[in-house]
């Protein structure tokens, strides 16, 4: 049956039952999340004769890197080789450039065949939130020209141009900023937005731990506690008992994995301390 699947391009006409496809797996993902990946990359859809959506696989352009997400195969044709075939169409899509993806238990041993490398663990927290700390006085809702330079610290950050992002953010997120008490130097940068079944907090860009702290700390009192949010981290962070006491619960993750070789994150104290999304870093 999948010989006579066809691939082709993901249109906003997908975007119904892509969605489904999520839901089925019970993946947190609303229809406008889809729509947001879909406005900042391209996808591969896999199509029955039937015309209805089997297969879907997302690639999001960020200069010399790109990230490949939202790789779903319908369960009824699972272990035929769609999944594959989905993977080699958006690998095509990407070019030359290096490619980042978080696997599930599931995909990796495919993506390991692709030539993809684990690099780290992710860790998703999630849950109601818990008596949020007060906010650090040095953290403050961000202002309009201050996306350019939290896109400088992002690429420094990650080795990876996701202008395009923040500049979507800037319009559809909350931004926070860190500054100095001192000289009033931008430390680092925050976002809270809705997602799957509350809010999600991320992208965090700091130096320190302390730094990533009060940031976080800012966007929980904005969510409020009692709601619901998610924050995804790399593992290697240690953010993982503040989070939990702030009640959000270790719920899973992912492995985070690479090919290719991309820019590097530039020397310095900047790092991410919480994923945008597992699909866009």
């Amino acid at each position: 049956m999948s010989d006579a699947i066809v691939l082709s391009r993901l249109e906003a006409t997908h975007l119904d039952q892509a969605y489904g496809l999520t839901q089925a797996l019970g993946w947190p993902h609303r229809r406008e999340d889809w729509a947001m990946a879909l406005s900042l990359g391209q996808g591969i859809v896999a199509l029955g004769e039937d015309g209805r959506v089997a297969g879907t696989a997302m690639v999001t352009p960020f200069g010399e890197t790109a990230t490949i997400s939202l790789v779903i195969v319908d369960a009824a044709l699972r272990g035929r080789g769609l999944g594959r075939r989905l993977m080699r169409e958006a690998l095509a899509l990407c070019g030359q450039r290096a490619v980042r993806l978080v696997a599930t238990r599931d995909g990796l041993p495919l993506y390991e065949t692709l030539g993809f490398r684990v690099t780290h663990e992710i860790r998703q927290h999630q849950g109601a939130l818990m008596l949020p700390e007060a906010p650090d006085a040095a953290v403050a809702w961000a202002q309009p020209g201050d996306v350019g330079t939290f896109a400088a610290m992002d690429a420094t950050a990650l080795g990876m141009d996701r202008a395009t992002l923040l500049e979507w953010l800037a319009g559809h997120a909350r931004l926070a900023v860190l500054r100095s008490p001192a000289d009033g130097q931008v430390l680092g940068y925050g976002a809270l937005r809705a997602f799957g079944r509350g809010q999600v907090a991320g992208p965090v860009i700091a130096g320190t731990v302390a730094e990533a702290q009060a940031i976080l700390s800012f966007l929980f009192a904005a969510a409020g506690t009692g709601q619901y949010l998610r924050v995804d981290v790399p593992a290697a962070t240690g953010l993982a008992p503040w989070l939990d006491a702030h009640g959000l619960a270790h719920a899973g993750g992912g492995t985070a994995m690479m090919r290719g070789e991309g820019a590097p994150a530039a020397a310095g104290p900047l790092r991410v301390f919480a994923l945008a999304s597992q699909a866009l870093g």
